[in-house]
């Protein structure tokens, strides 16, 4: 999970620190609309919300699930790009006001805001998590549409939701760092609790991380890239069949082995092109390609260009463009 965090860089940021009174009602657009205003530089982008104070429900906008109660200490994640709404009351709805999701030119974030004046008050921080999707990132297809943490009284989560807190209250030098590298690790610390949480069998990267062959055939294939995996020595090295090592594999990644390799290497490579010091030649001999025409087709046939426009492309300065949902 750490390789594949930090090759698709997964980067956080707090937006908002609201406070509703009820009756109240506030409406979150489709991550991909306002994605190139609140993190121009990812390509996906996905938000989270945290309930600090109060209860209150959370709902699909298009009514595809049940409502979820909220209360305090509850993070929420939607990583799929679905529009959503947070109420005192299930069914309200209201129009978001797009205006308010770019980044401020003249002051740090988080927004502020406190609305209504009715006794009973919900308080949030909310904030948006971008990563790369392209060439390859294989946890967040798998995820579902909404990742629910729960925060104990003592745990590591609830600590990081305070210290979150804290530096949205205390606007001190490098707090929006902070607190970005604090959504970070909330995200995280959530992703783990719902990948502990899988039931055995179930299908998708996560479930893989958790299977004792599959996970070691995978942290060998992250640890050491460039080596000449093949089926047998995966099947070999986690001791399984042939056979029955491809079919495990396939069932848990929905990629063969091969095909697995093939795309982890350009998602390293595609990072690796970034650099202008690093020629496409060496990149292609770090991830495992000793013939740099070899390579080039590789990379052509995933990314549907050569890697010398992918550099030209990503080096820029231009921002990358904001993907919907993976499919």
């Amino acid at each position: 999970m750490s390789d594949v965090l930090s090759a698709v860089r997964l980067t956080g940021a707090i937006f908002f620190d609201n406070t509703f009174h009820a009756p109240w009602v506030a409406e979150t657009p489709r991550a991909s609309v306002i994605a190139s205003s609140v993190m121009p530089q990812s390509q996906y982008v996905f938000s989270f919300h945290t309930l600090l104070e109060g209860s209150c429900w959370a709902e699909m906008i298009d009514g595809s699930a049940e409502p979820m109660r909220l209360n305090a200490g509850d993070i929420i994640v939607f990583p799929l790009d679905d529009a959503h709404a947070f109420c005192s009351a299930i069914g309200m709805r209201a129009e978001p006001n797009l205006a308010v999701y770019t980044r401020p030119a003249d002051h740090q974030l988080p927004y502020i805001l406190n609305e209504g004046d009715g006794p009973d008050a919900c308080r949030f921080i909310c904030g948006y998590l971008g990563c790369d999707i392209r060439p390859y990132n294989p946890f967040i297809k798998t995820l579902p549409r909404v990742l629910h943490g729960k925060s104990t009284a003592n745990g590591w989560l609830s600590h990081m939701v305070q210290h979150a807190v804290a530096e949205t209250e205390q606007h001190q030098a490098g707090g929006e760092t902070i607190r970005a590298k604090l959504a970070e690790l909330m995200f995280v610390q959530v992703l783990r609790e719902y990948a502990q949480d899988l039931p055995a069998g179930s299908r998708g990267w996560l479930s893989g991380l958790r299977d004792p062959q599959i996970g070691q055939a995978l942290h060998l294939i992250h640890a050491h890239p460039a080596s000449d995996w093949t089926i047998e020595s995966l099947a070999t090295a986690v001791g399984m069949s042939r056979s029955v090592f491809a079919k495990r594999f396939t069932h848990f990644t929905s990629d063969s082995p091969i095909h697995y390799v093939g795309k982890w290497r350009m998602q390293l490579a595609a990072r690796r092109l970034e650099n202008p010091h690093v020629s496409i030649a060496q990149a292609a001999v770090e991830v495992g390609y000793e013939s740099e025409a070899a390579f080039n087709r590789a990379f052509k046939k995933l990314m549907g260009i050569p890697p010398g426009t992918w550099r030209r492309n990503n080096s820029s300065g231009e921002p990358t463009t904001a993907l919907g949902a993976p499919h």
